[in-house]
């Protein structure tokens, strides 16, 4: 982890605020090139738009897949969050994105929610290297995932 990492996984955590604070679930991605350069950042949409594939990270991938070159994809990162879920793993796989950088994982994020007493998510928690093999990702990210974890909680009290 470096300075730059930290400054992006900060950009994140406030885009998960901006989210909470329209409504939808706390979760905020950056795209950012190989040369630091911040290209796109989204946070999650799912409640507002009443979709609930508005994930930060897939809006990112398929951003990316229209803009950037294979070379450029592949050289660029991601920080978000939260770990990806399969989907947007799945779409930052085929869309061949680099390395990922996440606050939080998604294990962690399922033990807070059944701590909390809340149904599982619909779809199931897998690492993000189970679904794109051989993937750089770091993460979970002390004290980012901490953070995170009281904006969950935040989200769950409202």
């Amino acid at each position: 982890m470096t300075l730059a990492d930290s400054a992006h996984l900060e950009r994140c955590v406030e885009l998960a605020e901006a989210a909470l604070a329209a409504g939808d679930g706390p979760f905020g991605s950056v795209l950012v090139s190989a040369d630091g350069a911040v290209l796109a950042e989204d946070h999650n949409h799912e409640t507002s738009t009443g979709d609930e594939t508005a994930h930060p990270e897939l809006a990112l991938a398929q951003w990316a897949g229209r803009h950037l070159t294979a070379q450029e994809r592949a050289g660029a990162t991601v920080y978000t969050s939260g770990e990806h879920c399969p989907m947007c793993a799945a779409a930052h796989g085929w869309v061949g994105l680099g390395r990922i950088v996440y606050a939080a994982s998604s294990a962690q994020l399922s033990g807070w929610r059944a701590g909390w007493g809340l149904p599982p998510a619909p779809v199931s928690a897998l690492p993000i290297t189970d679904v794109v093999p051989g993937l750089e990702v770091v993460g979970p990210v002390p004290p980012f995932d901490e953070r995170m974890r009281a904006i969950h909680e935040r989200a769950v009290r409202r």
